[in-house]
């Protein structure tokens, strides 16, 4: 596991002790007492907090202009629920069996994934925040062969949380690798002869300076996009795959490993993150209330973007 670069200090010592007890303690919940905790979160969040909801509905009015009201606010509610139940299995994620994951969260098309780790390829996983993307970490309990799993995280500002999360991410078995590490990961795993299997969540906000592209996204069409996992895979020839998400039933999801390109450098440029958002789309059009609304998606835009950055050097001017 990716080791933290800091040291907690006296006080954080004790709120990381007290709220992982408090945590690992819900975590041993049964499922069901978990989702009537999270119909509390459903009604808290959505109807006494309104949490986000004015970011929720424009973005959903936006996404989705073919749809009319009633069927708008059938998914936002539908989003809280799921929302909830979100919080509930992350928890839960702490304490839960690997025996008991592999029920909840099963995998598709693993075989293609195998095949291709058993040729000395490295795979790139393309998923977004979509359906339960903590989950996801469970891969090494269904991906056999010779190889390095592990996911890019972004190190959180408060050193509890990031600890904490640390530690669930690597209970079924991937690496945490930070962001400004992954170049080195990737090498360090190549000389050691094992090609690395790596997730990347690519459907965040960029910072201008990080904008790579701009694409049509979910009837936005000037949605700024990242392009590192892309350059990444180019780089080191990673195969590309998309992991598509359903939700089955609450607290039960299947994910299919789908192939977009085992040779990256042969594709053009751009292409390949632009057929990952076009997968996510479809995924989410498909199950519209699983996707991270609270997120404010397009809160940056080309207008501001070309007022910023200097296009000699692609770097803020100010």
């Amino acid at each position: 596991m990716e080791q933290s670069t800091y040291t907690l200090n006296f006080w954080q010592r004790i709120a990381y002790g007290l709220a992982f007890t408090l945590i690992y303690s819900v975590s041993l919940l049964p499922f069901w007492l978990l989702y009537r905790l999270s119909d509390l979160i459903f009604v808290l969040t959505y109807y006494i907090i309104g949490y986000r909801r004015a970011i929720v509905r424009k973005n959903l009015r936006d996404s989705f202009p073919e749809k009319n009201e009633k069927e708008l606010s059938e998914i936002e509610r539908a989003f809280y629920r799921w929302f909830g139940d979100y919080i509930m299995e992350t928890l839960k994620l702490f304490s839960m069996s690997k025996k008991s994951m592999c029920k909840h969260m099963t995998f598709r098309n693993v075989e293609m994934v195998e095949q291709l780790v058993a040729k000395g390829q490295g795979v790139a996983l393309y998923l977004g925040h979509y359906c339960n993307w903590e989950w996801i970490s469970s891969i090494p309990q269904w991906l056999k062969g010779n190889y390095a799993g592990a996911q890019v995280y972004h190190v959180l500002e408060s050193h509890v949380m990031d600890k904490l999360l640390l530690y669930s991410r690597h209970r079924m078995g991937t690496e945490n690798v930070k962001i400004m590490d992954v170049l080195r990961y990737i090498a360090d795993s190549r000389k050691a002869g094992l090609p690395v299997v790596m997730g990347f969540i690519g459907d965040q906000v960029p910072f201008w300076n990080n904008i790579g592209h701009w694409m049509t996204f979910l009837s936005h069409p000037d949605t700024p996009v990242l392009t590192g996992t892309e350059r990444i895979a180019r780089k080191y020839n990673m195969a590309c795959v998309y992991i598509d998400v359903r939700r089955l039933r609450r607290g039960y999801y299947e994910a299919e490993f789908q192939l977009m390109t085992d040779t990256p450098k042969d594709q053009p440029d751009k292409s390949i993150t632009e057929d990952y958002f076009q997968r996510l789309e479809l995924s989410i059009r498909r199950q519209p209330s699983y996707w991270l609304w609270t997120h404010n998606r397009w809160k940056r835009t080309r207008e501001e973007y070309d007022k910023m950055i200097d296009p000699a050097t692609g770097k803020l001017r100010f």
